[in-house]
């Protein structure tokens, strides 16, 4: 008989970096809040997780993050603007930020990593699994990753981890996993985790891309956890603890994922995720791709 698990209801977002690759525009500016098209790439983000159904979200936010609150809260005067106006159209747009989910937020202080950043939620999640999503990462939600990760946890227990195959080339790049197959093609059994390994140290070619299930059992573990590559405190190597020894939380699976990724967490990258949204959007799309094949030809 398949096992129950807790049903994952918690969804706890990272959003306490200094955003340093993208200066100057953050200089004043959360990273996350660069308009990806024309909303903030962190919209998407919370969008995901309630596509999920992860209603409640815990955002970890550091000094100069504001405007990350803000986004989420109510405007009335630009509300009362835009309906004095009969602004109808942009009124509801700036009004589903205000509904997505209900919003928390906590200050992280000191910039210590991610596995210090995960840690900050421990009050709030308490002693039940959740789900972690990093914002640069943005996925198509034609492509849900995040629903098939809960419904791994919640069968499986333990840990789930996001995985995609890189060019081994790229490995050093990410944290990378080794792993054994499953019965289920896009499953598999995570036996070791290392930390942006050169590439012939790699075990694999698969990388850990930004989405997390977790079993509370990772709060004991970073509690211990010394500070590792870079001086921070990282999520890999408490991930690596779970994967093997098992009596510490559980075991820890990867979903592989083959769909589609936005990478924001570059120039370029950042770049070709805006070109490739405007493309795809109904409304933007026909005109864009116009004009952006005109510019191809003719300019380049």
């Amino acid at each position: 008989m398949t096992q129950s698990h807790p049903r994952i209801s918690k969804a706890v977002i990272p959003a306490a970096g200094l955003g340093t690759r993208f200066l100057p525009a953050t200089k004043a500016t959360p990273k996350e809040m660069l308009p990806v098209v024309d909303k903030p790439a962190i919209q998407y983000v919370v969008e995901e997780a309630v596509d999920a159904g992860l209603h409640d979200v815990l955002m970890i936010t550091g000094r100069n993050k504001r405007p990350l609150e803000d986004h989420f809260d109510r405007n009335y005067e630009l509300e009362e603007a835009l309906y004095r106006k009969g602004d109808r159209e942009r009124l509801d747009k700036i009004k589903e930020s205000n509904d997505l989910a209900t919003m928390h937020y906590v200050r992280q202080g000191d910039p210590r990593g991610l596995g210090h950043a995960v840690l900050c939620a421990a009050p709030h999640v308490g002693n039940q699994p959740f789900a972690v999503l990093l914002g640069d990462d943005l996925i198509d939600p034609r492509d849900p990753l995040l629903s098939r990760m809960v419904g791994v946890q919640e069968r499986e227990g333990g840990s789930v981890v996001a995985l995609m195959e890189v060019d081994p080339a790229q490995i050093h790049l990410y944290g990378c996993a080794a792993v054994e197959p499953t019965n289920e093609a896009d499953v598999v059994k995570v036996t070791d985790l290392v930390e942006k390994p050169e590439p012939a140290d790699a075990p694999s070619n698969y990388a850990i891309i930004g989405r997390y299930v977790l079993d509370p059992a990772v709060f004991g573990i970073l509690r211990e956890t010394e500070p590792g590559r870079g001086g921070e405190i990282q999520l890999t190597d408490a991930l690596h603890k779970l994967a093997t020894d098992e009596r510490t939380g559980g075991p820890v699976h990867g979903v592989v994922f083959k769909g589609r990724r936005y990478d924001t967490g570059d120039r370029g990258d950042y770049l070709r995720a805006i070109v490739r949204l405007a493309c795809e959007r109904e409304d933007l799309g026909p005109e864009f791709r116009s004009w952006l094949r005109r510019y191809v030809t003719e300019e380049m």
